[in-house]
């Protein structure tokens, strides 16, 4: 059985206020579904990172 974000979050210490877990767990289920069409591709090339930046995201030319 996993745990759910919610329960991960928990065990961490951190209590997300109930619209965040709903954010949380959209962008979780894109990620795992955008890792699901990876069949055959080199892991290397599988890679998925979040990047946060606070205050928005910025830019840089």
């Amino acid at each position: 059985m996993s745990l759910s974000i919610q329960q991960l979050l928990e065990n961490k210490g951190i209590t997300p206020k109930p619209e965040h877990l709903e954010r949380l767990k959209a962008r979780w289920e894109g990620m795992q579904s955008l890792r699901s069409h990876l069949e055959g591709i080199a892991i290397d090339d599988a890679d998925i990172a979040v990047r946060s930046i606070p205050g928005g995201d910025h830019i840089d030319n």
